[in-house]
C-alpha cells in the first residue's frame, strides 16, 4: 500500500473537479483493499473507495477522511466453451473499457455495446452500468465484496444483486459493501448480442435485432459515444464530465400519462409527443435528454462559463477546464430546476454527490 496526504481528488476523477483527501491509500491487492479498509473502520474514520472515478462529484472542501484508490488488476478465465460460455474473473480496479476490448478480441459476446464507457470493473455492478441496449445485469454471474457490517468476504450471485435501471443492492447499501471481483459469465461467439438501439442499427446498417461481427459493434458504439463527447479524451472538454448526469425517468403508466399531457400543454399543438418506451416490469421510461431540450436547455448551455452543457449531448454537464465543484453543481441544479418548472418531473442525477448536493 502506498499512502499520500493531501492528494486533489480533481486528478482522480473524470469530472476533474474535487477538493484534497485527508488520506489517500493507493492499493494493488485484494488483500491490501480488505486490509486498508479494515483498518479505516476500526478507526471509525470516514471512508471513500475510488476506483476510476468516472461517476462521482467531490466537494471543492474535499474529503475529510480516507480514500481507498483501487488499483487491483487481473483477468482470470475460470472457464471457455460453447456449451458453458466463457467465465472470467475480473478484479475491482481492472479498467472496464480493456476487459470489453479483450472480451471482443477473445470472442466473448455479451458486453460489446459497453465499449468506450470510463471507469473500473468493480464499479459497473454497482451502478449495473449500461448503454445501447445491454446492462451488465445481463452477464454478472457472481460479485465477491468485503462485507464491512459482518467483516467477512461474501459472495453475491448475479440474481441476487437487486439490479435494476441504473441501480442495485451495493448502490442502495452503500457504506456496506466493497467490490473485490465480479464474475461475468459471457457466450462464446463470433457476433454480437442482438442489435437493441436504432442508432447503432442504422450505423451498422442491419435491421433491429441483428447480429454482427463482435469488432464492429464494438467500433460502431466508440463512434457513436464519441460523437457525443462519451469517450475519455484529455484535449476535448466535452469528455471532462461524469457521463450522462441524470438518469432517464421511469414512472408508473398513469404518472407517464400525466407528463405527457404536461408536455403537450407546454409545447402546445403541433409538438412532438414525449418518447416512451416499455420497461419489462410495466412501468415506462422517457428520455431525460428531450426534457432537458425542450425545457430550452440547448448543447453548450452555460458557455463561455467555467461549467456547460456538452457540445454534444445535452445530458452531459462538463468542466469547460477551469470549472469548481460549485460550479457543476450550480449548472446541474439549474437544469434540474428548468425541467421541473417546465414539466413537473424532477430529474435524478447519476453521479454520486460526496459532500455537495443539489
Amino acid at each position: 500500500m502506498r499512502q499520500e496526504q493531501g492528494t486533489l481528488l480533481s486528478g482522480l476523477t473524470t469530472m476533474r473537479v474535487g477538493g484534497p483527501a485527508a488520506r489517500l491509500v493507493r492499493v494493488t491487492t485484494t488483500d491490501e483493499l480488505v486490509d486498508a479498509v479494515r483498518e479505516v473502520d476500526d478507526a471509525e474514520e470516514p471512508l471513500l473507495v475510488l476506483g476510476g472515478g468516472s461517476n462521482l462529484v467531490v466537494a471543492d472542501e474535499g474529503f475529510p477522511g480516507t480514500v481507498v484508490r483501487v488499483e487491483t488488476t487481473g483477468i482470470r478465465v475460470e472457464s471457455d466453451d460453447r456449451c458453458g460460455g466463457a467465465n472470467v474473473r475480473v478484479a475491482a480496479g481492472e479498467p472496464w473499457d480493456d476487459l470489453v476490448a479483450q472480451a471482443v478480441e477473445q470472442g466473448w459476446s455479451g458486453i460489446e455495446a459497453l465499449a468506450g464507457i470510463p471507469g473500473s470493473t468493480g464499479a459497473t455492478p454497482i451502478q449495473n452500468v449500461g448503454a445501447y441496449g445491454q446492462e451488465v445485469a445481463q452477464t454478472v454471474a457472481q460479485v465477491r465484496v468485503w462485507d464491512r457490517r459482518d467483516a467477512r468476504v461474501h459472495t453475491v450471485f448475479g440474481s441476487d444483486c437487486g439490479f435494476t435501471y441504473r441501480d442495485s443492492r451495493f448502490k442502495r447499501d452503500p457504506s456496506r459493501f466493497v467490490v473485490l471481483d465480479v464474475l461475468f459469465q459471457l457466450r462464446v461467439a463470433d457476433l454480437s448480442e442482438p442489435v437493441r438501439y436504432a442508432d447503432l442499427a442504422r450505423s451498422l446498417g442491419v435491421e433491429l435485432g441483428a447480429r454482427v461481427p463482435l469488432a464492429d459493434a464494438r467500433l460502431a458504439v466508440l463512434e457513436q459515444r464519441r460523437r457525443r463527447g462519451m469517450v475519455l479524451d484529455a484535449a476535448d472538454h466535452d469528455t471532462w464530465s461524469c457521463g450522462s448526469f441524470f438518469t432517464n425517468p421511469i414512472l408508473a403508466t398513469e404518472d407517464m400519462d400525466a407528463l405527457a399531457m404536461r408536455v403537450r400543454d407546454r409545447l402546445g399543438e403541433g409538438a412532438p409527443d414525449l418518447p416512451v418506451w416499455p420497461e419489462a416490469d410495466g412501468h415506462r421510461k422517457t428520455s431525460a435528454a428531450w426534457l432537458i431540450e425542450r425545457a430550452g436547455f440547448r448543447k453548450g448551455h452555460g458557455e463561455p462559463g467555467p461549467a456547460a452543457l456538452s457540445d454534444k449531448h445535452t445530458l452531459a454537464v462538463t468542466n469547460r477546464g477551469s470549472a469548481r465543484t460549485a460550479d457543476i453543481v450550480a449548472l446541474a441544479r439549474e437544469i434540474r430546476n428548468g425541467v421541473d418548472d417546465a414539466f413537473g418531473i424532477r430529474l435524478v442525477n447519476e453521479p454520486v454527490l460526496l459532500g455537495v448536493s443539489l
